[in-house]
């Protein structure tokens, strides 16, 4: 079964991974075009919060934790024909859901602009609104891509689930590409709305065929009687509120970076696609395997907590081998990591040097936001949605506070220039995410035994970590040329491969398991 799972795992992480390259292609060509410090690219990153926003909760929050449990465990049980009434039901329900929160976004737009850009006035204002008006309706298809995530991963199908992002990443750089050189930025901007509407339309579309290949019986229509859709139904809502308040500290941190001078907001934007990678590669992939498999083994009875438990311990250790040497590359070579990928056209080596102040925010709380993402999964096998909620409110609560002293106040308080306020908010990010991993740690382990990363396994790590940073910042001075691929090539390769050579001879397995698997590669 744990073979199972790591295979699953890497089926997520390979779908993950593609989408998330298309994804960095399509923020590359948006920095070659649009700049940082641009009021159209302050206001598209503002807008766009929208359907990242829906698509985050719906897709790895709410949907993932009510319903994938339930409709998993019918799988299991060898209950195919109820399993996909229920995936009907479920996808009826939300349609309605989605069509009125559509034409309320649409007709609300003039309100969400203002408050997703409380600083913007004038047409910059404008635009942000304008483009939220025109996002609304792809971020419903989002949703409805969501869903069919949850019924391909339930019957194990992850790549294509995954991967189907790669549709609406490729709709806008297509969209960039062809207009990029035409046109305004502001109407660049608008053209590019479009074509994520576009692109969300063919992400749903190609997972429709094979969710009803998998859910033959599958049907959309409402049902009353269902225990079960009643269970996704009174999980869904905790589950929304719980995953809502985590996206709602994403937007918080917009809102202030609005507040800050002319590319915070796109400065905090092409960050967050940065350091969201490992969390999404390693914390989302291996949460999305273990939550069907989790959610499966509390049907066997005697010995279940036993089985959840040793499955978590195995999954903290697999996902920090991955986060620790991500977050010191994130602290220590920043400026390399957002030069390869960012440093083109309108956008400057000083812009680069920008984005790693923000990168290295991110560093402080990366591996607690990562691994949190993964005791909130155990909570929702369990069928537990309000622990995390709870959790997730002091989160929130605690990121809107440090988060509005470290932007606004602490800049003019220690006499540094008010834009890098975004380096203070990833950074009380980072603490506020410590705490509710270590209350999430705290509660289920109460319930099914002691959890958590051994202390001598996350020195370990750190150290070997610690060790390639050395060595690259060594090769990061003694670099005569400039070109920013080139400098990561030389810089990132030997970072890694010390790491991966350091954990080796440390003997930690999850190092084994990489050679391994580099070897099976070869052969």
């Amino acid at each position: 079964m744990k073979h199972g799972t790591q295979r699953s795992a890497m089926m997520v992480a390979a779908g993950i991974f593609l989408s998330r390259l298309a994804g960095l292609v399509r923020i590359r060509v948006f920095a070659h075009y649009f700049g940082l410090q641009s009021d159209a690219a302050d206001a598209f990153n503002a807008a766009f919060r929208i359907p990242n926003f829906l698509q985050n909760l719906f897709g790895e929050g709410a949907l993932s934790a009510s319903f994938i449990p339930v409709y998993a465990r019918l799988l299991a049980q060898d209950k195919a024909k109820e399993a996909d009434r229920v995936a009907g039901a479920v996808g009826a329900l939300l349609g309605m859901i989605v069509a009125v929160l559509v034409l309320a976004g649409v007709l609300a737009a003039p309100l969400l602009g203002s408050v997703l850009a409380l600083g913007f006035t004038g047409e910059k204002l404008e635009l942000t609104i304008r483009i939220v008006r025109i996002l609304f309706p792809g971020a419903g298809l989002l949703v409805m891509s969501a869903w069919c995530l949850g019924v391909l991963n339930s019957h194990h199908k992850f790549l294509l689930s995954y991967a189907a992002p790669i549709m609406w990443n490729a709709a806008m750089i297509g969209t960039l590409f062809w207009f990029g050189g035409r046109t305004d930025l502001s109407q660049l901007a608008i053209f590019l709305a479009w074509g994520s509407v576009a692109g969300s339309a063919l992400q749903f579309g190609v997972q429709v065929p094979v969710v009803m290949k998998v859910a033959p019986h599958l049907k959309l229509q409402l049902d009353r009687v269902s225990e079960h859709v009643r269970v996704v139904v009174r999980n869904f809502l905790p589950v929304l509120v719980s995953r809502g308040v985590v996206q709602l500290s994403a937007f918080i941190d917009a809102m202030l970076a609005s507040l800050l001078p002319t590319g915070a907001v796109t400065g905090l934007s092409n960050a967050q696609v940065l350091y969201t990678l490992p969390v999404s590669l390693f914390g989302i992939s291996i949460s999305a395997a273990e939550l069907p498999a989790m959610a499966g083994a509390t049907a066997i009875g005697d010995g279940a907590l036993e089985a959840i438990r040793k499955r978590l311990d195995d999954a903290l250790r697999r996902i920090a081998y991955f986060v620790v040497p991500s977050s010191m590359a994130f602290l220590a070579l920043g400026d390399i990591v957002a030069g390869a990928l960012l440093q083109t056209g309108r956008f400057s080596a000083v812009d680069t040097v920008y984005v790693w102040g923000i990168l290295a925010g991110s560093a402080v709380g990366l591996l607690a936001q990562t691994l949190g993402r993964l005791y909130s999964s155990t909570y929702y096998a369990l069928g537990d949605t309000r622990t995390p909620l709870r959790y997730a409110i002091v989160r929130v609560t605690l990121t809107t506070g440090l988060g509005y002293v470290a932007a606004v106040q602490l800049p003019g308080w220690i006499g540094i220039p008010k834009i890098w306020g975004a380096a203070g908010l990833t950074a009380t990010a980072g603490i506020a995410g410590w705490v509710e991993m270590l209350m999430l740690r705290r509660t289920i382990n109460f319930r099914i035994g002691r959890t958590g990363l051994p202390l001598e396994y996350a020195a370990k790590l750190w150290m070997a970590a610690l060790a390639g940073a050395a060595v690259a910042w060594g090769i990061k001075l003694s670099i005569p040329f400039s070109n920013p691929i080139a400098r990561a090539a030389l810089i990132l390769v030997p970072y890694g491969l010390i790491f991966l050579g350091s954990t080796w001879l440390l003997r930690i397995p999850e190092a084994t398991t990489a050679f391994r698997r580099i070897r099976n590669t070869r052969a």
